[in-house]
């Protein structure tokens, strides 16, 4: 299994992306990034896109990628249902985007709609998936994905924390987990439903305790303006943890 990070970070400039990921060229996990980072030969390789939640950074490129892929689908979108009903009443309404569960034609769609629902395993393109629910402000999942020679990875998505129960339903090789702000708006990050280092390095020690082991970790879903801050106080969690932990950037690949 082979991961892509396209996009890092919960905000965009010229080098960086929003959030989304790429196993092995054909699974997208989130969309913000999916068109901007990618030829157009390789967004038609991707065949499913798994969607966390509605935020817009995570969900951007789809309205590109439709367009892009309009004659060559269906390419299959899983969400919860209530992601996947933003999605298309507020992106591929036909207002903003065309309606592509419609169009090019109905028999032959730009997307398919696939609903899932949290712990209930789904095979995608042979990948074996757990959706697996964590705890935003919005309805949202992260993503066990498991491949045929049983290597797997842990995407949260966005959380806030408090992943025990979480945990207890995953073992991943890697864990892919947001990060977004550093120490200093630990306030604003627990209202905001999203995570510091010193909130990751609790939710490592819960795994730990709960798993028996801590897999290396990739810290994604960055504030631009503050990712020195990040860094330097993510390599003091790895260090006090004894565990690798790694910053995400664009174009960064792992393989497992």
């Amino acid at each position: 299994m082979e991961l892509e990070v396209l996009g890092a970070h919960q905000c965009e400039s010229r080098d960086s992306k929003l959030m989304s990921l790429l196993i092995d060229g054909v699974m997208a996990l989130d969309a913000g990034a999916i068109t901007s980072s990618l030829t157009l030969s390789d967004q038609q390789r991707i065949k499913a896109i798994l969607i966390t939640h509605h935020h817009f950074d995570h969900i951007r490129d789809l309205a590109t990628f439709g367009i892009n892929n309009f004659w060559t689908g269906p390419t299959s979108v899983y969400a919860l249902d209530s992601v996947l009903e933003v999605i298309a009443t507020h992106i591929i309404d036909g207002v903003v985007y065309p309606d592509f569960l419609t169009r090019p034609l109905p028999e032959k769609p730009t997307f398919r709609f696939c609903p899932v629902e949290p712990g209930k395993e789904v095979v995608i393109e042979g990948y074996r998936v757990v959706p697996a629910p964590v705890e935003h402000g919005v309805p949202a999942v992260g993503y066990w994905v498991t491949s045929s020679d049983d290597k797997s990875i842990f995407y949260t998505g966005d959380t806030g924390g408090g992943c025990s129960s979480c945990w207890e339903m995953v073992s991943p090789d890697l864990l892919v987990i947001e990060v977004c702000m550093s120490n200093g708006y630990e306030t604003m990050a627990q209202q905001s439903g999203h995570m510091t280092p010193r909130m990751l390095k609790q939710e490592l020690l819960d795994f730990k305790r709960l798993r028996g082991y801590l897999p290396p970790v990739v810290a994604v879903h960055m504030i631009l303006a503050i990712e020195d801050e990040i860094r330097d106080e993510v390599a003091q969690v790895a260090e006090e943890l004894g565990v690798g932990i790694t910053l995400a950037h664009e174009g960064m690949k792992v393989s497992l």
